[in-house]
């Protein structure tokens, strides 16, 4: 029994190994240039009231649908809330990155979104989304409390499902676990700030047509999340991989790859 409960823990150990090297990788980065900031997502009071209760009302059953999700996954896995603990902490670290974007009212970072819908699918990855950013408005002061639930569905929602199901398609149309990986984590990157651009033009607009804000708000966030989104495709892809090589049991476990494909890996 004391040998099991060492193994898991060894185990446990290499995973936490596995998904802090990008992350901090990828923090050294963008902190080496990035500007300091005092807001990230979209900032408190940015959004009228009755847009913000929309999104609130937007985000609610997703959520709802990820806390059932994952009370089930954990009834019949023990191991499998450690591992959404730990993806909560991933996706924590790298939206923990704000890269000011003035023109917007509003910041850009990284989001990953992409790896955590990977491994533990779009419904528990909003919930882990709503947690960090959550936790990021109450203690960092990093977006806000009435603008929750747009952030929520712009990274955790859109991000998620976006990255999922871009994944899921390049798989099934034979694509390698690198290459899906870089495009999911791209795309949940920029569908992300192309909901942001959308939930911000839908607030602040006034009497501006809404198309042509949504493109400028594109536009203003491209120097920036052009290559953050490149940088989060290459960074999702490496754990994908990393864990290919290290851990390919986990990826069977949480059916990123089948059994078959561990044999052939193996």
């Amino acid at each position: 029994m004391h040998k099991q409960h060492a193994s898991k823990g060894f185990h446990m150990k290499k995973i936490l190994e596995i998904f802090s090297v990008a992350p901090c990788l990828c923090g050294g980065l963008l902190l080496f240039c990035a500007i300091p900031a005092h807001a990230m997502h979209i900032s408190e009071g940015i959004l009228p009231l009755g847009w913000a209760a929309l999104w609130f009302a937007v985000a609610a059953p997703f959520v709802a649908m990820g806390l059932r999700r994952l009370n089930g996954l954990a009834k019949d896995d023990l191991s499998y809330k450690p591992l959404v603990g730990l993806m909560a902490a991933v996706v924590f670290i790298i939206s923990c990155m704000p890269i000011p974007v003035p023109s917007a009212g509003t910041c850009s970072h990284p989001c990953g979104t992409g790896i955590s819908a990977i491994l533990v699918g779009p419904f528990v990855s909003v919930v882990i989304s709503a947690v960090a950013l959550l936790i990021q408005a109450l203690f960092l002061a990093h977006g806000g409390l009435s603008t929750l639930g747009a952030d929520i569905v712009s990274m955790g929602v859109v991000g998620s499902f976006a990255g999922w199901f871009v994944f899921r398609g390049m798989r099934g149309l034979g694509a390698g676990l690198a290459v899906a990986g870089f495009a999911a984590g791209l795309v949940a990157d920029w569908a992300t700030y192309l909901t942001t651009s959308v939930e911000l033009a839908s607030g602040i607009r006034g009497s501006e047509p809404f198309l042509p804000l949504v493109g400028r708000l594109v536009v203003a966030f491209i120097p920036t999340q052009l290559p953050l989104g490149i940088l989060e495709g290459a960074m999702t892809a490496g754990m994908v991989v990393l864990l290919q090589k290290k851990r390919p049991d986990l990826l069977v476990k949480m059916r990123v790859i089948d059994k078959k494909e561990l044999a052939a890996h193996a």
